[in-house]
């Protein structure tokens, strides 16, 4: 019955590009059906692969007033370089206020004194600040092509590829590939590198999109994603380094997700965003991970 649902599910998913609704309904046999038609009284699930992540509590501006005027420093807590943008307006009484917005970029846990600003003397001074960030580096060049099947176990099967029909579409997600695994399956780290992020405390559904995850800095400054993780199954934590094919989590059915599976995902920084990037599997999907092929 699972796999039936699990091919109803695919076969729906793929019909039309403009989809992002699913409706579940048990029919008038008992059986729980699927489609992308609206059924009232029907569970509605809305897909969206988005990862949220905010970082406002550790990018963030603090301002030192002194007697030649205020210093804005940001700070960067993460363990990944940050892009960053900071725009000043509503100036009063200010002598050397920007005309256009600073960008720099900020190395892991770091900080800098971006900016001084004077006062005139002829009243009181005032203005407002607005800081833009993107997690990433955004000279990052992409020197691996070909990645080692990331999981133990299998072989599985790629439910949904790049550009997919209903959800692999916004710029963040557009080359993820989502791969159909049983929950609990082991998930390796594809690449050498850094963890920067993890979800872990999420069940079900929740109110994350992306569930469960891990974020790993590769040391050409791009990332890989590992989302919709089980359930306080992730064995890796924020600044720590892992070698490639090292137990990170489990794979389960955490967030916007219609069933157990692994979204995986290679993302950089481009423009202040952090978008996804080609790439390829060292091996097909559906063929028993073989980590000493490597990637290239």
């Amino acid at each position: 019955m699972r796999a039936f649902i699990g091919c109803v599910l695919s076969l729906l998913l793929s019909s039309s590009a403009l989809a992002s609704s699913i409706y579940k309904y048990v029919d008038e046999n008992g059986v729980v059906t699927y489609t992308d038609r609206r059924v009232e009284g029907a569970e509605v699930i809305v897909f969206n692969d988005t990862i949220e992540e905010p970082m406002e509590s550790a990018v963030y501006v603090q301002t030192r007033t002194h007697p030649g005027g205020e210093t804005l420093i940001v700070h960067n807590d993460l363990f990944a370089p940050v892009e960053i943008e900071l725009s000043v307006s509503k100036v009063e009484h200010i002598s050397n206020a920007p005309e256009e917005p600073i960008r720099w970029v900020i190395p892991p846990r770091d900080q800098i004194r971006l900016l001084t600003l004077h006062p005139t003397g002829t009243g009181t001074p005032r203005f407002e600040h607005r800081l833009r960030y993107a997690m990433g580096d955004p000279r990052a060049e992409h020197r691996q092509s070909h990645y080692p099947l990331p999981w133990q176990g299998g072989p599985f099967r790629k439910s949904q590829g790049p550009g997919g029909r209903y959800s692999h579409t916004g710029p963040k997600g557009r080359y993820a590939i989502d791969i159909a695994m049983p929950e609990g399956t082991p998930i390796l780290a594809a690449r050498d590198g850094m963890v920067v992020r993890v979800r872990n405390h999420q069940r079900g559904r929740g109110d994350n999109p992306a569930g469960n995850y891990v974020r790993l800095l590769h040391d050409d400054g791009t990332m890989s994603v590992y989302l919709h993780l089980q359930h306080r199954s992730i064995t890796v934590a924020e600044g720590q380094r892992v070698r490639a094919g090292t137990i990170i989590a489990r794979s389960g059915n955490t967030g916007n997700s219609t069933g157990p599976h692994l979204h995986f995902v290679v993302q950089k920084n481009v423009g202040l965003d952090t978008v996804s990037i080609p790439f390829d599997f060292a091996q097909p999907v559906n063929s028993l991970p073989n980590f000493s092929l490597g990637g290239e």
